[in-house]
């Protein structure tokens, strides 16, 4: 009888402490700093120059908008606070790059003398001495790889003297050059 009689001792020792035990805590996430983003150190690949467009016609905020050099109509339209309900874009090309100081026209035709860009048009010739990276890419045919090469030549050899220079381009053969030629100054 003794020994049932520890059993129980035991047994209700046991169960009293467990009854008694604090209730586990959950656990809490610690307060960490905010992660910190550093745009200085941003890779090169990440274009930091802007341009400044104005979207014009039936957006919510019509106006001037600065967006990252390379920016589309999309983007710009986006800008301005998107399209206003109803609006017929049908005829805009959302997804052409903009160059520096255009005008984008939503959903409005463009006043006389101010016909809107066709595509690749930058509104009047690109002068290949003073042109970007950004303006060079939005002539027809030539991208990105292509404007670097423009932009490369033009540091290896200084200025073009001549639009028939760019024939001296890796990726600008006779047609390209052919559709390139009006488009393109050099002043």
């Amino acid at each position: 009888m003794v020994l049932v009689s520890a059993g129980v001792l035991v047994v209700v020792t046991g169960v009293a402490l467990a009854v008694s035990a604090p209730a586990a805590r959950p656990q809490v996430a610690p307060n960490l700093p905010a992660a910190v983003v550093d745009t200085a150190s941003a890779p090169p690949s990440v274009s930091t120059e802007s341009i400044v467009v104005n979207v014009v016609g039936k957006v919510a905020q019509p106006g001037l908008v600065t967006l990252t050099a390379g920016a589309r109509v999309a983007d710009a339209v986006q800008a301005a606070g998107s399209v206003l309900p109803g609006t017929d874009t049908t005829g805009l090309n959302l997804a052409r790059r903009l160059a520096d100081g255009e005008q984008v026209f939503v959903g409005v035709a463009a006043p006389p003398g101010a016909a809107p860009l066709a595509e690749g048009d930058t509104g009047g010739p690109v002068d290949l001495n003073t042109a970007t990276l950004s303006e060079l890419d939005t002539l027809p045919g030539v991208g990105e790889v292509t404007a670097k090469r423009i932009l490369d030549w033009r540091t290896k050899h200084g200025r073009f003297t001549s639009v028939d220079q760019l024939r001296e381009i890796d990726g600008i053969g006779p047609a390209r050059f052919t559709s390139l030629r009006d488009l393109v100054v050099v002043r």
